[in-house]
């Protein structure tokens, strides 16, 4: 039976609000993971409960925030692709909804990000390396120091082979292969 063709109790709906608050804070909270604030995580909640898209006034209302606070939550959730903008038929306000792909989603927030990370730390060592390459080249530099430098060089390269691991895993969860590792459930 739908719940159109019977109206919830009170105590019904209490209980249901209840449970859906707990999962919304919770999800809230974990949000940070994203980069994503408290509140755009609970706003986040808000759409993954609806029953239907909102606009941001309607979530303004549900969550007692400014329609400004609204759409900067919103568009950093667009941004993050964890919220759709939709198009419905008579309605002249934009409306959102939830992303439910949560499998899609986390791969592609975290590859950018790691993404981001392995290049930036892999360009560091490659830098390193060849300027440890250039002061063991160079006679002048110390015996001492060329120990120093010939650990060190041993170092970046082990690290630089972990950056180039990564690299691989993020090209697994780029391009869905990660699927076949580690299969979604139904």
């Amino acid at each position: 039976m739908s719940l159109d063709q019977k109206p919830w109790s009170e105590e019904e709906h209490e209980t249901v609000q209840r449970i859906r608050k707990r999962v919304i804070e919770v999800v809230g909270r974990n949000m940070e993971l994203y980069g994503v604030t408290l509140s755009t995580g609970h706003l986040y909640g808000l759409l993954f409960f609806a029953d239907k898209p909102m606009t941001l006034d309607e979530m303004g209302r549900e969550m007692q925030m400014s329609k400004t606070s609204m759409s900067t939550g919103v568009r950093t959730l667009l941004d993050l692709k964890m919220v759709n903008k939709v198009w419905e038929k008579g309605s002249r306000k934009d409306l959102y909804e939830v992303e439910y792909d949560w499998y899609q989603t986390f791969t592609d927030y975290f590859a950018n990000e790691w993404r981001k990370a392995v290049e930036s730390n892999l360009q560091v060592m490659r830098r390193a390396i060849k300027e440890i390459e250039r002061l063991l080249e160079q006679p002048e530099t110390g015996e001492f120091t060329s120990e120093v430098l010939k650990k060190d060089l041993d170092k970046i390269r082990h690290a630089e082979k972990y950056y180039r691991w990564l690299d691989r895993l993020i090209d697994v969860m780029e391009d869905g292969e990660i699927f076949d590792l580690v299969p979604r459930e139904n």
